[in-house]
């Protein structure tokens, strides 16, 4: 196969980056920012309205382009642009325009980009209901951390929801993954072919600046997106258990909560004699975990890889968090701070993290390490573009191999296709009006 000089990727994505509220915004703008060293033309599309705060992908020498779901429009748009590398940001945007992808692009490499795995975080979250309802008790969750991939296997494949997520994987011919856990589950559970899935973390180098000291830092931090349920349920938890726990051992302790989109009811739980604070949004967030002795992520479910927890490392900010939440974060390496599986243990550890200089300091380091390890942009950003060239070259061999995303191609995309089709239709008929 013959490659462009100048190879040409449009994005589809579920939203418009954010890459100051989130890490899956922060993920693919990393994914933008290596393709664009490559010198390749890109082009982001996305049927949602610009959120608050929207990344500015004009200033980086992106195109912006709106696109309207079950609209024909599209189909003239992505002809005209012609892409060889079509990247959709999350499984339901293959959902909506795959089968328009490869109607009018059918050379078009097909990449989805999954940020994490959404029916392992649906499962995981059912699974927190259901044990809550059985025991209420809010301390020891070692139960819910530690199931065999078996049993999130068995969880998961009684939702539609997986369904719908790994039949986009199979259609597509490269999947970028942000965990390890989350192969080894899809390849060895569900039997995902190894050559459909590509290991994608969040790519930083380790910074240049030497972070503040402990001696002038102060109180502890959590962040998150509070549209994110993991996020708004490590808040509760906080709230209710941790944080008395903690305050028991420092009564003048103070903890400030950051998240973007912060709902009426995180507001309501802000109350300063507790030393519990929302925050709101952080403008800067590297510059308030910078400003923190230690950060605070009690995640109780979810999937992928934290964000937060690799901005912690790159401030040089110990944190304390959950085996969800270290998951596929950390391979070999000491974590930097501490994970805990009950409230009582996250508590303690907090505090001791908060105390001990020694401690505070080794965490420090070890944070260096993990990044300087398994992060660097210098390793992962050429391993991302030579995946994409390979799979470019030898995309005719690689889609006769995958039969399962063919055949999911050919009964899925027709029936989304006519189901579109017909949207699209209604859409179009003048409405009726009545003198009654």
């Amino acid at each position: 196969m013959n490659l462009p000089s100048t190879t040409k990727v449009l994005v589809i994505g579920y939203v418009w980056p954010e890459p100051r509220s989130s890490a899956a915004s922060g993920h693919v703008m990393q994914i933008l920012e290596t393709l664009l060293q490559q010198g390749w033309d890109i082009t982001f599309s996305s049927p949602a309205g610009p959120g608050e705060h929207k990344a500015d992908l004009a200033a980086l020498g992106i195109r912006e382009v709106p696109i309207e779901l079950n609209n024909s429009s599209f189909d003239t748009f992505i002809s005209e642009l012609a892409p060889d590398i079509v990247l959709f940001d999350q499984f339901m945007m293959e959902e909506q325009f795959g089968w328009r992808v490869e109607q009018h692009c059918p050379r078009a490499l097909r990449v989805l980009e999954t940020s994490d795995l959404q029916s392992l975080r649906h499962a995981r979250h059912q699974r927190l209901k259901d044990r809550l309802k059985l025991n209420p008790d809010q301390n020891d969750f070692s139960d819910l951390f530690a199931p065999a991939l078996s049993d999130e296997y068995a969880l998961m494949a009684q939702s539609d929801l997986a369904k719908r997520e790994i039949a986009a994987l199979y259609r597509c011919d490269l999947n970028l993954m942000i965990s390890e856990v989350e192969i080894k589950l899809l390849t060895e559970q569900f039997g995902v072919p190894a050559q459909l899935l590509h290991w994608c973390p969040l790519m930083i180098d380790p910074p240049v600046a030497e972070p503040a000291a402990i001696a002038g830092r102060a109180n502890f931090l959590s962040i998150g997106n509070f549209r994110h349920a993991p996020n708004w349920d490590a808040v509760l938890w906080l709230k209710t258990t941790i944080w008395p726990l903690i305050r028991q051992q420092l009564p003048q302790a103070q903890l400030h909560i950051y998240g973007a989109y912060t709902p009426p009811k995180a507001t309501a739980l802000n109350n300063a004699k507790e030393g519990f604070h929302i925050m709101n949004w952080a403008e800067d967030a590297l510059q308030v975990m910078s400003a923190a002795r230690v950060c605070l992520a009690p995640l109780r479910f979810g999937a992928g890889i934290k964000g937060k927890l690799v901005d912690a490392m790159l401030c040089g900010t110990p944190s304390v968090t959950t085996p969800v939440g270290a998951e596929g974060m950390h391979g070999r390496h000491a974590w930097p701070g501490a994970i805990t599986q009950s409230a009582v243990d996250f508590a303690n550890r907090a505090v001791a993290l908060y105390n001990d200089e020694a401690q505070w300091q080794q965490a420090r380091s070890a944070g260096y390490a993990l990044l300087t390890e398994r992060y660097p942009q210098s390793v992962h950003g050429p391993a991302l573009t030579e995946k994409l060239r390979y799979c470019q070259e030898n995309l005719e061999q690689l889609r006769v191999t995958n039969f399962t995303g063919s055949m999911l191609r050919h009964h899925s995309h027709k029936s989304t296709q006519y189901m579109a089709q017909w949207i699209e239709a209604k859409n179009r008929q003048p409405q009726e009006t009545s003198d009654m």
